[in-house]
């Protein structure tokens, strides 16, 4: 038997295998009007060639709980109802193909109001649908960026609420999974690391404060989302400042992460996402495949909590020997989805395993 190809449950939810989706931003919705932020059928066709391929589980791309949550004007959005039809269709034929339709919800802090990657991906501004990005403290993400608005206690709360909101039309749309997207440098990344969060009040300063806006997040969202189904957490385990001994700036570590793990436990969260950086640009990342498993196996060994594995997970038996070795519950392909829709397939085939296969491809088994 294939660990790869066994399914996988949390709470009362099944998942059928445990090669999963990450969420990967598409920047491919209406950047203004009546449908900023909706679904359309680019994203229908990208995530469900992923879902025929076998896929078990698929996070729809970072999903802004508020307009100026976006990352790029081009982001999907849940702040508003007239959000869920679209989202719905895709979770809807996900569904059908026997995926477990996921999402991640997000709100970009800082690093919002950019361009797309395929144009540079530097800040944009009103004249190109931009709008002033917010921050727990006014300090820009880096050169050539705005110095954010540095967020009331007030407006915090709002944020909060807001997150709640959205997993609540998340869960009308059909989603069976949330994500609350916390790693990469956006705004629960923000208030988590001291890089970013320069606060002295109840969001800053110490770990608990710092950690504040994210349980508060994780709480407001477990009491919308269905007791029945299960909520991920997405963290950076490193900023990867203190790990180069040439970089001065403090920053968010594997310890912080394995302390906020226990917590995320406690407040209800049944799996982290485990990934790295992204907060600071210069940052030292020594790449390579599989990099970032140690930082899952770290947290599952130490906590118990279940975690999903994420970065340069590119070949099936490099994922299978991952979680046949108790170093992660599940994986999360990103590029290599881009790449090959049907990696799923393949997989199951290179090990001598099943993957679902929708009867209008049959005969390509």
């Amino acid at each position: 038997m294939s660990t790869l190809f066994e399914p996988y449950t949390l709470r009362s939810l099944t998942i059928p295998n445990r090669l999963w989706m990450a969420p990967m931003d598409q920047y491919s919705a209406e950047a203004s009007g009546p449908d900023a932020g909706v679904a359309n059928d680019w994203h229908l066709a990208h995530y469900g060639a992923r879902a025929t391929g076998g896929t078990g589980l698929i996070l729809v791309e970072a999903t802004a709980v508020s307009a100026e949550g976006r990352i790029s004007p081009w982001d999907l959005g849940l702040w508003h109802d007239h959000q869920i039809a679209g989202l719905r269709r895709i979770a809807s034929f996900l569904a059908a193909q026997g995926t477990v339709p996921g999402i991640q919800l997000a709100h970009a802090g800082r690093k919002a109001s950019t361009d797309s990657p395929w144009r540079g991906g530097g800040p944009v501004g009103p004249d190109t649908h931009g709008w002033q990005p917010v921050g727990p403290s006014p300090v820009p993400y880096g050169d050539g960026h705005p110095v954010p608005t540095e967020l009331t206690v007030e407006r915090i709360k709002e944020i909060v609420q807001e997150f709640a909101d959205a997993a609540r039309r998340a869960h009308e749309a059909g989603f069976r999974v949330v994500e609350i997207h916390g790693a990469h440098g956006y705004l629960i990344g923000q208030f988590l690391s001291p890089h970013s969060n320069h606060r002295t009040d109840e969001y800053g300063g110490s770990f608990e404060n710092r950690i504040r806006f994210a349980l508060e997040v994780v709480d407001a969202i477990r009491a919308e989302w269905p007791e029945e189904l299960p909520l991920f957490f997405r963290v950076s385990a490193t900023d990867w400042l203190t790990e180069n001994p040439e970089d001065e700036r403090e920053g968010w570590t594997a310890d912080d992460t394995v302390r906020l793990a226990r917590e995320l436990r406690a407040h209800g969260v049944d799996l982290l996402d485990v990934s790295t950086g992204g907060l600071a640009p210069g940052a030292r990342i020594p790449v390579g495949p599989g990099y970032q498993v140690p930082f899952a196996e770290r947290v599952k060994v130490e906590t118990g909590l279940p975690v999903a594995a994420v970065g340069l997970i590119t070949e099936p038996m490099q994922a299978e020997k991952i979680l046949a070795g108790g170093q992660a519950d599940a994986v999360l392909l990103g590029r290599e989805l881009l790449r090959d829709p049907s990696f799923a397939r393949r997989a199951a085939r290179d090990l001598n395993a099943a993957a679902a296969t929708p009867r209008q491809y049959a005969w390509a088994i």
